[in-house]
């Protein structure tokens, strides 16, 4: 029922238009350009500027206590508006390096798969929560450890993969764009969702989700469009955003079960005390009228009432 309520509002389709498909390629073409890349380094860095959200913001938003409903609608419409949205913004951005129609480079293949493997997981889960609620909370905490150990394994396997020479090879700006990228996306992804007035578990929601970049596709991308020979070392930037990207994320949910669940609960508890104290001061105030007489009970269930002699 929540899940047809978002697709029946457009807010989520508008958010992942506006963070996905304006917000993040204008943050990736500014910051390639800022930090004077290279032709190949900004179309890596364009590339996964114009991908779609990826699923790991659906497991941070549960780690936050976000609008899963709104996550998953993001995720999903961004993915497919990927299919129009990214020749598009890569035919805006990138021809500030090079005249080739990179319109043509995008293998649509790629974007259906993602699509696919986006949409499968959604309807099979939102099945599982229908039919069996209790087995879908077990489900999403073994999701969570699941996703612990997903992040230690990609760092140690991206260390043993890079290794000291291929690290060399990446110049120290694209370095701080990995890191600078996520944040960015981010802090515009909260300050859009402020900007609509939602409230504070959407926020989180929509910031996560428009930080949060699908490298899979990213990097399907590279792979099957460019030579090994032309991308050179740039074809690991989207595992360096995948590593800041999940630590950066990682950072936000420790820092929300640190501090904001505890004073949103006591806030919660505050609110609570504060009616609790109004009502029994209310009652306190109250006071029988006995103008009309008072009225007594005694035993055998009998009542009697003596009237009030009022002077005249």
């Amino acid at each position: 029922g929540q899940l047809g309520q978002q697709l029946r509002r457009p807010v989520g389709l508008l958010l992942a238009l506006l963070g996905q498909f304006v917000a993040m390629p204008l943050v990736a073409f500014l910051l390639a350009v800022i930090f004077a890349l290279d032709e190949v380094a900004a179309v890596a860095v364009l590339l996964c500027g114009c991908c779609p959200g990826g699923n790991l913001s659906n497991l941070m938003s549960v780690l936050v206590d976000g609008d899963m409903n709104l996550s998953i609608i993001m995720t999903a419409s961004s993915t497919l508006l990927a299919l129009f949205l990214m020749p598009l913004c890569l035919w805006i951005y990138s021809r500030h390096w090079i005249n080739t129609a990179v319109v043509q480079l995008l293998p649509l293949g790629a974007v259906s798969l993602t699509l696919g493997s986006t949409l499968l997981p959604i309807g099979l889960g939102v099945l599982i929560r229908y039919r069996h609620p209790r087995a879908a909370d077990l489900l999403v905490k073994i999701s969570l450890w699941s996703l612990l150990v997903t992040l230690v394994v990609l760092f140690i396997l991206t260390g043993t993969m890079l290794g000291p020479d291929l690290l060399a090879q990446i110049p120290a700006s694209v370095y701080a764009i990995a890191v600078l990228m996520p944040l960015a996306g981010y802090a515009l992804g909260y300050g859009l969702a402020t900007v609509f007035k939602m409230p504070p578990h959407c926020r989180r929601t929509v910031s996560l989700e428009t930080g949060c970049q699908n490298v899979q596709l990213c990097t399907a991308i590279l792979k099957l469009t460019f030579s090994p020979e032309l991308i050179g070392s740039m074809y690991m930037f989207p595992l360096l955003y995948a590593l800041f990207q999940s630590a950066e994320a990682g950072l936000f949910v420790l820092a929300y079960k640190m501090y904001g669940r505890d004073s949103y609960k006591q806030d919660t508890l505050g609110e609570e005390e504060d009616t609790d104290i109004s009502y029994k001061k209310l009652k306190e105030e109250e006071v029988a009228d006995t103008s009309y007489g008072t009225v007594t009970t005694e035993e055998h269930n009998s009542i009697q009432m003596e009237p009030t002699q009022t002077a005249l």
